[in-house]
């Protein structure tokens, strides 16, 4: 690879970690799974570079997709591992945070789709309101008010969720 794409692939992998780690997370369930398989995937996507500079996140995606795959079928990733000591982690009671979630599901199913989408370009994939413009066929004013009239919906409709995105009192931010 030479200096030129060295440079772009590292400004493409600083500029899409975050979004691509989100996704292997959902893929894995596991922050360290997801964390290799994302490395992986990059470094497949360095090897094939010169081939993929037209769309390298869609080639990411898709490596990472079939390398998941492989891991589910592959009979080693089922093996358990002999250990002398069991361990005994304390396991907290989440069953608010599941409760949270389901009722968030359902508040954004009740969104309308252009509220659902922006909402959903902007803080799942993490994409920038000019670019969700872009993809939504609209201007960014238009990006904005979606998304601040979803989330005031979210708020209304999940009570609990306005409680996690509102900012904390100035005071508090003070010490």
């Amino acid at each position: 690879m030479n200096a030129e794409a060295r440079r772009q692939f590292t400004e493409f992998v600083a500029a899409r970690t975050p979004s691509l780690l989100r996704l292997a997370y959902v893929l894995t369930g596991d922050r360290h799974a997801a964390e290799d398989l994302l490395q992986s995937a990059l470094t497949k996507t360095a090897g094939r570079w010169g081939n993929v500079r037209d769309s390298p996140e869609a080639y990411v995606r898709k490596a990472m997709y079939h390398e998941q795959v492989g891991r589910w079928r592959s009979p080693r990733w089922k093996r358990e591992t002999v250990s002398a000591d069991l361990p005994e982690p304390a396991v907290a009671d989440r069953s608010e945070e599941v409760d949270l979630r389901l009722a968030l599901e359902r508040a954004l199913l009740a969104l309308p789709p252009r509220r659902r989408a922006a909402i959903v370009l902007r803080y799942f994939e993490d994409l920038p309101e000019a670019e969700v413009a872009r993809i939504m066929g609209c201007s960014v004013g238009t990006v904005r008010s979606q998304t601040s009239r979803a989330v005031a919906r979210l708020r209304e409709l999940v009570p609990d969720f306005a409680a996690l995105t509102e900012a904390p009192p100035a005071e508090s931010m003070r010490s």
